[in-house]
């Protein structure tokens, strides 16, 4: 849900995705991909795309860390353009983060100690089955690098889709990952 919302153009969507990136702990996803992944998607330069012969615990080592990274540069790259801080409320990064802080620690006073074993267990939940969809999505793609340096420009091949009806609407069409 908290992909599918950041890809909406509606603040108030964005916002949603944010709080539901924010629930696990994993707000940067929303920098990363919108301006990141879907640059470089099928590249090398790509930390959410695997790699031929990559298994899925080499991949989610060198994507959640290259993620977090990437993220953090794009937006200290935005905000310098517009004369902000880095460390500005205007971070779109800083702000799911707040939320993360702001919600467990909430969760942490209400249930007690209890949540210091359940919330680690539904962030890396919910790391996982990001990572876990990025790396079916485009495992071992490689967009092709032209005469002039520059990849080609991504086309469906560069992603592995599924049409089927249940399964896309189970999981909000991303399955048709190449359709955004």
């Amino acid at each position: 849900t908290g992909h599918e919302l950041g890809h909406k153009k509606e603040a108030f969507d964005r916002w949603m995705a944010k709080l539901v990136l924010a629930v696990v702990g994993y707000g940067h996803f929303f920098i990363e991909h919108n301006k990141g992944h879907h640059r470089d998607v099928a590249t090398p330069d790509d930390p959410a795309t695997s790699r031929m012969g990559e298994n899925i615990y080499s991949f989610a080592t060198r994507e959640i860390p290259g993620a977090f990274k990437r993220a953090w540069e794009l937006e200290e790259v935005r905000l310098e353009r517009s004369g902000k801080s880095v460390w500005s409320l205007d971070n779109e990064i800083l702000q799911p983060l707040i939320i993360t802080v702001a919600l467990y620690s909430a969760l942490l006073s209400f249930f007690g100690p209890i949540m210091l074993i359940s919330l680690p267990i539904q962030m890396a939940f919910g790391w996982w089955q990001l990572t876990s969809a990025n790396y079916i999505e485009h495992y071992g793609l490689l967009r092709e690098k032209l005469p002039n340096g520059k990849y080609e420009h991504q086309k469906p091949y560069h992603s592995w889709n599924s049409n089927h009806i249940m399964s896309n609407l189970i999981l909000f069409h991303l399955q048709r990952h190449s359709d955004h």
